[in-house]
């Protein structure tokens, strides 16, 4: 796969009719092995192990309705009431990060209102904060642990 600048971690790949598959811990399941998946295996194992996000909040693939349409964001942190705290977003190392993805998570977070936004494509990572009072985003230098949120 991609090299990515994330810590590597103890994972399960397999193949399936000549198509690779990661398990994802987090769905309990082997998913299909995309350049995508690959970044959001690496970024959650990264949340939890180093910056010590539980993983029983973490939502994979979560769903929600936006104007009337099921869409599906890359992972969600929940808070403890189930409140989303973090909308994250993956993109393939070879994606470059612009004003689209940014558009496309923050079309998601208009249904969720969630306080920070996480964007990767496992070279490159962007980690936002959403100021509502002051109508703002506030972009922040490195991804917060989970004890600052």
């Amino acid at each position: 796969m991609f090299e990515v600048n994330l810590p590597a971690f103890n994972h399960k790949i397999r193949t399936v009719n000549g198509k690779n598959q990661i398990f994802d811990s987090l769905r309990r399941k082997y998913v299909a092995l995309t350049p995508e998946e690959w970044v959001r295996q690496h970024v959650v194992h990264f949340l939890i192990a180093d910056k010590g996000y539980p993983s029983e909040r973490i939502v994979n693939e979560a769903q929600i309705k936006l104007n009337g349409l099921v869409r599906r964001c890359d992972s969600v942190l929940y808070d403890k009431s189930l409140k989303p705290v973090v909308v994250m977003e993956y993109k393939a190392p070879t994606v470059v990060i612009n004003q689209s993805v940014f558009e496309q998570v923050a079309a998601y977070n208009w249904a969720l209102r969630a306080d920070y936004l996480l964007v990767s494509n496992g070279l490159t990572h962007y980690c936002c904060r959403f100021d509502y009072e002051q109508h703002r985003v506030v972009f922040l230098d490195d991804i917060p642990d989970y004890s600052t949120l």
